[in-house]
């Protein structure tokens, strides 16, 4: 008898177990297809710079949102000499939660020699 005890205790025990190691494991897969920041970032200049031909500079923002990703690209739109007379421009990208580009838009063009007088939005 007392072999049944042990037998049905060891069951018993091990049911929770299975049910906390599959609980494990589906987090795991979710961890897995949720991609990790620098991927997103390197993901999002490249997407941007194929689709808009625009070599990414520099990200200035960068924040996971309820759909996603956002961020903000600073790019050279026009050389011109001297440098510091060359057109920047700053573009907000918007990235799904798996990383792919849903959308970008541009927000302000300015020299690279000027200061930020007042930001976008009034920031």
């Amino acid at each position: 008898m007392a072999n049944t005890k042990n037998t049905s205790e060891s069951q018993d025990s091990q049911e929770p177990q299975e049910s906390q190691e599959s609980r494990t494991e589906d987090d795991n897969r979710a961890t897995a297809r949720r991609p990790r920041p620098m991927q997103v970032l390197r993901e999002a200049r490249a997407q941007f710079a194929e689709l808009t031909n625009l070599t990414p500079e520099s990200v200035t923002s960068f924040e996971q949102t309820d759909d996603g990703w956002s961020l903000e690209i600073e790019v050279l739109e026009l050389a011109r000499v001297p440098d510091t007379m060359s057109l920047m421009a700053s573009y907000e990208v918007e990235l799904d939660d798996e990383g792919q580009l849903a959308g970008y838009r541009r927000l302000r063009r300015y020299e690279r020699g000027r200061s930020d007088a007042q930001r976008h939005g009034g920031r």
